[in-house]
């Protein structure tokens, strides 16, 4: 196939997990990058080997050579700028969470429809063939009845940091408590009912929060994640006959899954595999009408109301409903 041409909108510490993957593809041709300041610009592009630097996201977006762009701005702007560069002729990949509203998620794929173009939200775990494997051994019973999630993902930031400034709308169950949130959703299917507590730092911005999804059918999921805690990541799925357990589900570092049943235990080895690479390289080949995108509207809507669920749980103390 002929690759997609890629833009990236912001200069991201993320980003560099995001580019050699574009770079090494071959459905993939990294052509541009846009910062709010030219000369960053310029030097992430020599940096990186971009052949052009914009020093803004609306000049990039102008470019008409660019087919499709990778969004990883703070999450308070991926909504506004999804749209932007969708109704500038540009396919998005938007970092996640893409947004904890669900309404705002049903104007961004309106106006990816609208335009005839598409839009994913980037949880690159999801393309990962760990994630593959896990799925195919809950659903082909191998720990029976799926009964008791539990999910984690935490890690300590010092005071100052850009995550802790309420602006930008993170917090830790934006930033990385949404993979535990995928992560029971894609076992479970969507939650009837989420129970979240908080803890708010001096800023105003969550530093930690545990809570409890329940599902139809009695599965329940318990949830964690922080600012304030160890460096840990987990997913585990409990069932009648058996539990999984997945170490780095959601980094992928050490790709593996555990099948516990009884006193008997199997290991399933998983390749190492780049995630970002799988992720960008799923999107060109939706783009090219090759394949459909991995994630599209329907989990971004649910990723949303469960997210907005657990704060809204969290905020008045009480057990609420995704809407």
């Amino acid at each position: 196939m002929e690759p997609v041409r890629w833009g990236i909108l912001s200069t991201a510490r993320i980003n560099a997990m995001v580019v050699p993957g574009l770079h090494e593809s071959p459905l993939a041709e990294l052509v541009a990058v846009a910062s709010r300041e030219r000369e960053r610009a310029s030097a992430y592009a020599e940096s990186w080997a971009i052949p052009r630097a914009y020093g803004s996201y609306a000049e990039l977006l102008e470019d008409t050579d660019v087919e499709a762009v990778y969004i990883s701005l703070p999450n308070s702007d991926h909504v506004a700028w999804s749209i932007r560069a969708l109704e500038a002729g540009k396919h998005v990949l938007c970092e996640k969470p893409l947004t904890r509203d669900p309404a705002a998620v049903t104007r961004a794929f309106d106006a990816a429809d609208a335009a005839g173009l598409l839009l994913m939200e980037a949880f690159m775990w999801r393309h990962h063939p760990q994630t593959a494997r896990l799925a195919e051994l809950v659903r082909g019973g191998a720990i029976g009845e799926l009964r008791l999630i539990r999910a984690s993902f935490s890690f300590m930031i010092d005071e100052g940091n850009h995550r802790l400034d309420p602006a930008l709308e993170s917090g830790s169950l934006m930033d990385v408590g949404c993979y535990t949130v995928s992560g029971s959703r894609f076992l479970a299917g969507e939650p009837e009912l989420a129970i979240a507590r908080q803890v708010i730092g001096p800023t105003g911005v969550e530093v930690r929060i545990a809570g409890t999804l329940v599902f139809p059918g009695g599965a329940l999921a318990q949830l964690d994640c922080g600012y304030d805690l160890p460096p840990r990541q987990a997913l585990e799925a409990l069932g009648s006959e058996g539990w999984l357990r997945v170490a780095t589900p959601w980094g992928c570092e050490e790709p593996g899954i555990e099948l516990h049943r009884g006193h008997d235990t199997q290991h399933f080895q998983i390749d190492h595999a780049d995630r970002y690479r799988l992720q960008s390289e799923n999107f060109s080949r939706a783009i090219r009408g090759l394949e459909p995108p991995l994630l599209g509207r329907a989990d971004a809507l649910g990723q949303a109301r469960a997210i907005d669920a657990l704060y809204r749980s969290a905020e008045a103390g009480g057990a609420t409903v995704p809407v």
